[in-house]
Protein backbone atom coordinates (compact mmCIF):
# COMPACT_ATOMS: atom_id res chain seq x y z
CA UNK A 1 0.00 0.00 0.00
CA UNK A 2 1.32 3.42 -0.96
CA UNK A 3 1.22 5.95 1.88
CA UNK A 4 2.62 9.35 2.77
CA UNK A 5 4.16 12.13 0.73
CA UNK A 6 7.80 12.67 -0.06
CA UNK A 7 9.67 15.59 -1.59
CA UNK A 8 12.16 14.72 -4.34
CA UNK A 9 14.09 16.59 -6.99
CA UNK A 10 13.99 16.02 -10.72
CA UNK A 11 17.33 16.26 -12.49
CA UNK A 12 17.93 18.02 -15.80
CA UNK A 13 17.34 14.77 -17.72
CA UNK A 14 13.91 14.30 -16.11
CA UNK A 15 14.90 11.55 -13.68
CA UNK A 16 13.58 11.37 -10.15
CA UNK A 17 13.86 8.99 -7.22
CA UNK A 18 10.82 7.11 -6.01
CA UNK A 19 11.02 6.25 -2.28
CA UNK A 20 12.45 2.78 -1.57
CA UNK A 21 9.29 1.35 0.05
CA UNK A 22 7.22 2.49 -2.91
CA UNK A 23 9.74 0.98 -5.35
CA UNK A 24 9.43 -2.34 -3.57
CA UNK A 25 5.67 -2.33 -4.09
CA UNK A 26 5.96 -1.22 -7.74
CA UNK A 27 8.52 -3.81 -8.85
CA UNK A 28 11.29 -3.26 -11.42
CA UNK A 29 9.00 -1.52 -13.92
CA UNK A 30 5.85 0.54 -13.64
CA UNK A 31 3.42 2.60 -15.71
CA UNK A 32 3.25 6.37 -15.48
CA UNK A 33 0.41 8.35 -17.06
CA UNK A 34 -1.55 11.56 -16.70
CA UNK A 35 -3.56 11.66 -13.52
CA UNK A 36 -6.37 13.93 -12.48
CA UNK A 37 -5.89 17.44 -11.06
CA UNK A 38 -2.76 18.06 -13.20
CA UNK A 39 -0.63 15.41 -11.55
CA UNK A 40 0.83 12.12 -12.76
CA UNK A 41 -0.32 8.64 -11.73
CA UNK A 42 2.13 5.77 -11.27
CA UNK A 43 0.86 2.18 -11.22
CA UNK A 44 2.44 -1.22 -10.78
CA UNK A 45 2.13 -3.30 -13.94
CA UNK A 46 -0.46 -5.49 -12.22
CA UNK A 47 -2.62 -2.59 -11.02
CA UNK A 48 -2.43 -0.88 -14.41
CA UNK A 49 -3.52 -4.11 -16.14
CA UNK A 50 -6.54 -4.42 -13.82
CA UNK A 51 -7.56 -0.82 -14.58
CA UNK A 52 -6.94 -1.40 -18.29
CA UNK A 53 -9.15 -4.51 -18.27
CA UNK A 54 -11.98 -2.57 -16.63
CA UNK A 55 -11.60 0.35 -19.01
CA UNK A 56 -11.45 -1.91 -22.06
CA UNK A 57 -14.64 -3.67 -20.93
CA UNK A 58 -16.62 -0.42 -21.16
CA UNK A 59 -18.60 0.25 -24.35
CA UNK A 60 -16.41 2.12 -26.83
CA UNK A 61 -19.56 3.43 -28.49
CA UNK A 62 -19.73 6.07 -25.74
CA UNK A 63 -17.72 9.23 -26.35
CA UNK A 64 -16.75 9.66 -22.69
CA UNK A 65 -15.36 6.11 -22.59
CA UNK A 66 -13.25 6.72 -25.69
CA UNK A 67 -12.01 10.00 -24.22
CA UNK A 68 -11.00 8.33 -20.97
CA UNK A 69 -9.29 5.50 -22.84
CA UNK A 70 -7.31 8.00 -24.91
CA UNK A 71 -6.37 9.93 -21.79
CA UNK A 72 -5.38 6.84 -19.81
CA UNK A 73 -3.60 4.81 -22.51
CA UNK A 74 -2.44 7.48 -24.94
CA UNK A 75 -0.42 9.29 -22.31
CA UNK A 76 0.98 6.21 -20.56
CA UNK A 77 4.60 5.09 -20.59
CA UNK A 78 6.26 2.03 -19.14
CA UNK A 79 9.35 3.00 -17.16
CA UNK A 80 11.94 1.07 -15.23
CA UNK A 81 14.08 1.94 -12.25
CA UNK A 82 17.79 2.52 -12.68
CA UNK A 83 20.38 1.41 -10.09
CA UNK A 84 19.83 4.61 -8.09
CA UNK A 85 16.06 3.99 -7.83
CA UNK A 86 15.16 6.68 -10.36
CA UNK A 87 12.64 6.69 -13.16
CA UNK A 88 12.79 8.85 -16.25
CA UNK A 89 9.59 10.90 -16.40
CA UNK A 90 8.86 11.50 -20.11
CA UNK A 91 8.92 15.16 -21.17
CA UNK A 92 5.22 15.30 -22.21
CA UNK A 93 4.22 14.02 -18.77
CA UNK A 94 6.52 16.48 -17.01
CA UNK A 95 4.89 19.25 -19.04
CA UNK A 96 1.36 18.02 -18.19
CA UNK A 97 2.12 18.12 -14.45
CA UNK A 98 4.17 21.35 -14.65
CA UNK A 99 7.08 19.52 -13.07
CA UNK A 100 10.18 21.57 -12.52
CA UNK A 101 13.01 20.78 -10.16
CA UNK A 102 10.95 19.81 -7.12
CA UNK A 103 8.24 17.16 -7.06
CA UNK A 104 6.06 15.59 -4.40
CA UNK A 105 5.44 11.82 -4.49
CA UNK A 106 2.08 11.06 -2.85
CA UNK A 107 0.81 7.62 -1.84
CA UNK A 108 -2.79 6.98 -2.84
CA UNK A 109 -3.30 3.50 -1.45
CA UNK A 110 -3.20 1.48 -4.68
CA UNK A 111 -1.07 3.86 -6.73
CA UNK A 112 1.21 6.90 -6.52
CA UNK A 113 0.74 10.48 -7.65
CA UNK A 114 3.54 12.85 -8.66
CA UNK A 115 2.82 16.56 -8.20
CA UNK A 116 4.78 19.73 -8.76
CA UNK A 117 5.53 21.34 -5.41
CA UNK A 118 3.57 24.49 -6.35
CA UNK A 119 0.48 22.60 -7.48
CA UNK A 120 0.57 20.29 -4.42
CA UNK A 121 0.73 23.28 -2.07
CA UNK A 122 -2.07 25.07 -3.95
CA UNK A 123 -4.25 21.94 -3.92
CA UNK A 124 -3.77 21.47 -0.17
CA UNK A 125 -4.54 25.10 0.51
CA UNK A 126 -7.71 24.96 -1.61
CA UNK A 127 -9.04 21.79 0.04
CA UNK A 128 -7.88 22.38 3.62
CA UNK A 129 -11.22 23.63 4.90
CA UNK A 130 -13.42 21.15 3.07
CA UNK A 131 -12.34 17.78 4.51
CA UNK A 132 -15.35 17.61 6.82
CA UNK A 133 -17.73 18.26 3.93
CA UNK A 134 -15.97 15.65 1.80
CA UNK A 135 -16.19 13.12 4.64
CA UNK A 136 -19.92 13.70 5.12
CA UNK A 137 -20.56 12.89 1.46
CA UNK A 138 -18.71 9.56 1.74
CA UNK A 139 -21.59 7.87 3.59
CA UNK A 140 -23.26 7.15 0.25
CA UNK A 141 -20.15 5.22 -0.80
CA UNK A 142 -20.15 3.08 2.38
CA UNK A 143 -16.80 4.51 3.43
Amino acid sequence: MFLGNHSHTIDTKGRMIIPAKMREDLGDRCIITQGFDNCLAVYSLETFQKKADKLNALPSTKANVRALQRHFFGNAAEVEFDKQGRILVPAPLRKHASLGKEAIVVGQGGFIEIWSRAQWDAYNEATAGSIEELSENMEDLDF
